[in-house]
């Protein structure tokens, strides 16, 4: 087992109850004794039943990402040992409910049998076998038990006679692995010193991004329900009541859109979140906001598809639909965040953006970065500027008529809420004059297609001075990664273990995927000899997308399995770039055979000569 750096999956049947509980619980436990936790997740797309993987990875170090080989697999069913048995490297340890299931031949690998039926039973619990598992891992690794017993109150302590069920299944599985295991516990999961005294959060993505939001001053959310996306619904939902917010659950993707709109052109700041198949459903009244140009926040948290697909499992795959997905040209701005943390921050870029250029802003989280649980340092409030639209005042104005869309040297248009004196407008989807009465000629359409575009184009210039833009590695490096999105942990660790054997990366990731920070990219890839993209879409959207732009060939790495990338996937592909760069060895040139200016000694005589 290396060191403390330990990543543990638990598997089972949703039909059972528990298994992500498990997970999460345990996550939180390691997390509150001072170590850092990141989690990734699959679960079935049906109601009831399926397979679920919960996976923790667990170090006294920050980690950025799930990890290769399992040290550990908690098994609660055969499904779990036959598909993740294989995973579990040398010395590693396999747990499984020894009442249902039987394990593989050891080859090297430690195992202990878990009766998890016969426990639960004996504490009349059955319910409680995953809380049981929990009290198992905890011993196994010499984590604290009173910090255990503070996380289970506090998570499932809203009933008290469940609680004290939950308080009886986790000491019972503390005390059946302490008295049948070993005495000592095998692995000893060490934070590093001071770290029970450092302030850290425990967040997913999706509670990330909603408080970010509501720091942004997002007091509208709008919805319809849908995998992965909804925990961002429900978490505005408790906390709105608080802060004066409203949130309204639609009857579907196109009134939640259309309410977001009327709230924005009332002057809130107003969000709405959804995944690629609700996505589509928008298409029409984004394409309204573009034409209005009224302000809006619209999360797609991606997912497998194409529709339904595998919504339980990750992708990167509305790229496409973000940046062009509508009716003839309807310029957005789109955000890509890259991590639990920023979720927080780049959710107030987007709704900046929004309101600075009075355009639609597509914020692409995935399922991955929206379920995972991570220790994260406090959020830097300091960071928090908000920018407001540009507001009309009569008194700044003139006396004059208000034109709504009136031109101006950066394309950005005072606007008027209602109830503004003199501040009417026609706000409708059709082409129009200044004033927002309609207008069909070809110069006027030209003219506002351009005053549209333009206006996003200039939102590029904002990613480098609002953060949009994260660079590591050596930056003189001949091979460089070019990413997006939640693939940046995988990268940030592939890089160190090259560079560690003398292979430098730089990398590059944007926050804004359009438009595209062109100046700052094309510095970059100009002095690269080979420059890696890697995502998660079966086309390579983003390296096409790089492609096109820049005239230049990279070397797209796609992965759309609905799983995330691994380190060693990574890395394998910077040791192949590099591999290109080795000069071939020339061939050996033919040995030529010098000849000899020895004169030849004269023949010997034969006898019948001599005589």
């Amino acid at each position: 087992m290396p060191g403390n750096d330990l990543t543990v999956r638990v598997g089972g049947d949703s039909a059972t109850g528990g298994i992500v509980t498990t997970g999460e619980v345990f996550a939180r436990i390691a997390a509150y004794a001072g170590l850092e936790v990141y989690t990734t997740r699959t679960i079935p797309a049906e109601i009831k039943g399926g397979h679920v993987m919960f996976q923790a990875r667990i170090a006294p170090e920050m980690v950025w990402s799930q990890g290769d080989d399992l040290d550990m697999l908690i098994a609660f069913d055969q499904e779990s040992i036959d598909r993740y048995s294989p995973l579990i490297r040398q010395d590693g340890i396999l747990i499984f409910n020894s009442n249902d299931s039987k394990p593989p031949a050891p080859n090297g690998i430690k195992q202990y049998p878990l009766p998890l039926n016969d426990l639960a039973k004996s504490i009349n619990f059955q319910r409680g076998r995953n809380i049981i598992t929990i009290g198992a891992m905890v011993k196994l690794f010499d984590l604290p038990f009173e910090t255990a017993t503070l996380v289970v109150e506090k998570q499932l302590g809203r009933k008290k006679e469940m609680l004290e069920q939950n308080l009886l299944a986790l000491k019972t599985g503390y005390e059946y692995i302490e008295q049948n295991v070993t005495k000592t516990a095998p692995y000893h999961l060490s934070p590093r010193a001071g770290a029970e005294h450092e302030e850290r959060l425990v967040l997913s993505g999706n509670q990330a991004l909603s408080i970010g939001a509501i720091a942004a001053g997002c007091r509208f959310y709008a919805g319809y329900p849908i995998t992965p996306a909804s925990d961002i619904m429900e978490f505005l939902a408790a906390e709105f009541p608080k802060i004066g917010g409203t949130m309204i659950q639609a009857e579907d993707e196109i009134a939640a859109i259309a309410m977001t709109l009327g709230a924005s052109f009332t002057g809130l700041r107003a969000m709405t979140a959804t995944s690629g198949p609700g996505l589509s459903l928008m298409v029409e009244l984004m394409g309204h906001a573009t034409m209005a140009e009224i302000p809006v926040v619209i999360v797609d948290v991606q997912r497998a598809g194409p529709s339904t697909g595998m919504p339980t499992k990750v992708s990167q795959g509305d790229l496409r639909i973000s940046v062009f997905g509508a009716h003839d040209d309807a310029p957005r701005i789109v955000v890509a965040p890259v991590s639990v943390e920023d979720n927080f921050y780049q959710i107030i870029n987007a709704f900046n953006l929004a309101e600075k250029y009075q355009t639609p802003v597509i914020y692409l989280s995935d399922q991955d970065m929206s379920v995972r649980v991570q220790t994260i340092p406090p959020f830097d409030l300091n960071r928090v500027k908000l920018v407001p639209r540009l507001l009309w005042d009569q008194k700044q104005n003139g006396d004059g008529k208000f034109e709504r869309f009136a031109d101006t040297p950066n394309s950005i248009s005072p606007m008027s809420l209602p109830g503004m004196k003199d501040g009417q407008y026609v706000a409708e989807g059709l082409e129009h004059l200044p004033s927002g009465e309609p207008d069909y000629t070809p110069e006027m359409h030209s003219a506002n297609m351009f005053k549209r575009g333009k206006k996003v184009r200039e939102a590029a210039a904002d990613a480098e001075a609002w953060g949009m833009l994260e660079r590591f590695g050596d930056q003189n490096a001949p091979v460089a990664i070019l990413g997006w999105g939640s693939t940046i942990g995988p990268v940030r660790e592939a890089v160190e273990r090259a560079e560690a054997e003398g292979m430098p990366v730089a990398v590059l990731y944007t926050k804004m995927i359009y438009p595209l920070p062109r100046k700052e990219i094309a510095a970059f890839i100009e002095p690269r000899k080979e420059i890696i993209v890697p995502e998660m879409n079966y086309t390579g959207q983003f390296a096409r997308m790089i492609q096109a732009e820049f005239w230049r060939e990279v070397i797209s790495v796609r992965k759309y399995g609905g799983v995330p990338f691994a380190t060693h996937e990574i890395y394998a592909e910077i040791k192949k770039a590099y591999a290109k760069l080795k000069p071939a060895k020339k061939a050996a040139a033919p040995r030529r055979v010098a000849k000899s200016t020895k004169k030849k000694p004269a023949p010997k005589k034969s006898a019948a000569r001599r005589k």
